[in-house]
């Protein structure tokens, strides 16, 4: 019987592609990846030695091409084996990956390609093909464009079919001899303010980073991880691929984000690596229902949510017994239990990170008794700098330091980072990477922390603030997470720097614009309704419920509303969907002009 805990530390590992070829040998039948087979419309499986046997096929084609040790290969995949089995094969070939987002502009594709002289695209559809096929004439350092799906187009001799492309047969795959401090990965940022920088992330970087993140918690070879944030990600990459690696534990390819209730159903995951936006929506969902129910059953949640927050506070030692908490077990049937239910009945863990998670959010879903262990990392930190323990679990604040991370403010209180997470430097960008990091090691976050108890607390951006005309300061960011709380709002951006006052820019919810507009006395389908004074007040009332613990300076006296969402394609938000401020900027320049008109 396989043992439940199985780490594998860093020091036998050496390597990325050493710590997969170590999980083959230890575990070479347990469950590697599930994932959806659309041919059989049913979850499929692969074992470590199958997925090890899938490797050796894809490290002998790579070595078809005639590639160097270093060479840049890159791929544009959803999450699911392939992505794995790529990124190892690639790996213990001795190349470099460098991950594309499946759903990212052509143009920054194409930009990335080149910059790291990219010799062999992995690429999945037809529908990839056709965005990429304007510009092939661009894509001249690329060899080989490799297809997981069958393309016709004969048009392209360096087009090839991958199961036309991997040999029929290969040897097994063997021990690699890869030097820990060689460069793995390029991974590029999503570039909010310009283009994209390429991070060098060696193996030990990355290994390392996934190693402390696995010390922080128990996780087993029976644990069951649903993977859905995209894999070009370095937060998805390290906790939800190489720290499962780690421990041996299974990781489930979710379908879709829109299938995901389903997938969280039939996987019934213990551990899930998040973002914030996905306990927004569940925390907007839950609210948008619960307003059409009753009196009762709004009360229920709410107490069940107040009791299990207190059970909470109890444990962890901020707050002593109480009567109360004898309603648990009953208010965890009629209400908690369910809700969790809807997250597939198992979950012990979600780490959520990427972007800070607001507290009255982090409040409710672990009062519903789901553990939320809320974390801080950056790309060029591979990425994870702390999380919460459990047993010292302050949602507040992003956690404590992984082991071996050191942390530090600077000057205007930045946290600055150092420890063998911190990466090599930028790709062809020696300017950059003197910015950002000094010469004895230490790099610039850019974030305003504080440090309470060992608890790093994200207080700000030191280039996102808002200085209004009288001096005042305000963080867009913590203001548009408090209004993106209010199911009204599916987008919102914070503007006013050097102006009197604060006003919003917000893409409304279009399934609720309607009872806003007969709120209002208005047609829903006049565009001039959205932005007519009736509107504008019940918006702004509504915002202001949101910011009320706000400064009374950090009021938002004006709104433009829309019902056009912000789209990675229209180049207004990140892969990541952060804002493009400059971008949103200049589409909205006319309605901002008129927002501030007179003042």
């Amino acid at each position: 019987m396989d043992k439940l805990l199985d780490t594998i530390n860093p020091e036998t590992a050496v390597s990325l592609s050493g710590l997969f070829y170590e999980r083959v040998q230890r575990t070479p039948d347990n469950v590697a990846y599930r994932y959806y087979d659309n041919a059989t419309s049913s979850w499929a499986e692969l074992t470590w030695r199958q997925t090890a046997q899938q490797v050796a096929r894809w490290v002998q084609a790579l070595k078809n091409e005639g590639l160097n040790k270093g060479d840049r290969v890159a791929l544009m995949l959803r999450n699911c084996p392939y992505w794995v089995i790529y990124e190892q094969a690639a790996l213990a070939a001795g190349l470099v990956i460098v991950p594309l987002y499946t759903n990212d502009r052509t143009e920054n594709a194409v930009y990335i390609a080149n910059d790291a002289d990219v010799k062999v695209l992995l690429f999945e559809t037809d529908e990839q093909w056709q965005t990429l096929k304007p510009s092939l004439g661009e894509l001249n350092s690329i060899k080989r464009f490799v297809s997981l799906d069958k393309v016709n187009d004969t048009s392209e001799g360096r087009l090839v079919y991958s199961d036309d492309w991997l040999p029929d047969t290969t040897p097994e795959l063997s021990k690699p001899d890869i030097g820990k401090d060689e460069l793995s990965s390029i991974v590029y940022t999503s570039g909010t303010t310009g283009r994209p920088k390429g991070v060098m992330l060696s193996h030990y970087n990355i290994l390392s980073n996934a190693y402390a993140s696995s010390q922080c918690d128990t996780f087993l070879t029976s644990d069951q991880f649903l993977s859905f944030l995209p894999l070009s990600h370095m937060f998805e990459r390290t906790a939800g691929y190489y720290m499962p690696m780690i421990a041996g534990s299974t990781i489930n390819y979710a379908r879709s984000i829109e299938q995901l209730a389903e997938d969280l159903v039939a996987i019934k995951p213990t551990v899930l690596v998040t973002v914030p936006r996905i306990f927004e929506r569940v925390y907007n969902k839950i609210h948008t229902q619960l307003a059409a129910k009753s009196p009762v059953a709004q009360k229920l949640f709410n107490a069940a949510v107040e009791i299990g927050w207190h059970k909470f506070l109890v444990r962890q030692k901020r707050a002593s017994w109480h009567p109360k908490l004898l309603l648990w077990p009953i208010l965890n049937i009629l209400v908690a239990g369910k809700i969790m239910a809807k997250l597939g009945g198992n979950m012990r863990l979600a780490v959520s990170g990427g972007a800070p998670l607001t507290l009255n959010i982090a409040k409710t879903f672990i009062g519903l008794g789901l553990e939320i262990s809320q974390g801080y990392g950056m790309t060029e930190l591979s990425p994870v700098v702390s999380t919460n323990r459990l047993s010292d679990n302050e949602p507040g604040s992003v956690g404590q330091t992984l082991s071996g991370v050191e942390v530090k403010l600077g000057e205007r209180d930045e946290l600055l980072v150092k420890g063998p997470n911190v990466m090599l430097g930028y790709w062809n960008n020696e300017q950059a990477t003197k910015e950002i990091l000094q010469a004895d090691g230490w790099l610039h976050t850019g974030d305003i922390a504080k440090i309470e108890n060992e608890h790093i607390y994200i207080t700000g951006r030191i280039k996102e603030i808002i200085v209004l005309a009288n001096g005042e300061k305000v963080p867009p960011t913590d203001a548009e997470m408090a209004i993106a709380t209010d199911t009204l709002f599916e987008q919102v951006m914070v503007i006013g720097e050097g102006k009197a006052f604060l006003s919003a820019i917000t893409v409304l919810n279009p399934d609720i614009w309607n009872d806003v507009a007969a709120q209002a006395g208005v047609d829903p389908n006049a565009t001039e309704s959205l932005n007519c004074e009736a509107v504008c007040k019940i918006v702004i009332d509504r915002i202001k419920e949101k910011m009320f613990e706000f400064p009374g300076y950090a009021k938002i006296v004006r709104v433009h509303n829309t019902l056009e969402p912000w789209t990675i394609e229209d180049g207004l938000i990140t892969p990541k969907m952060s804002l493009k401020r400059n971008k949103l900027a200049d589409k909205y320049s006319k309605q901002i002009e008129k927002l501030y008109a007179g003042h």
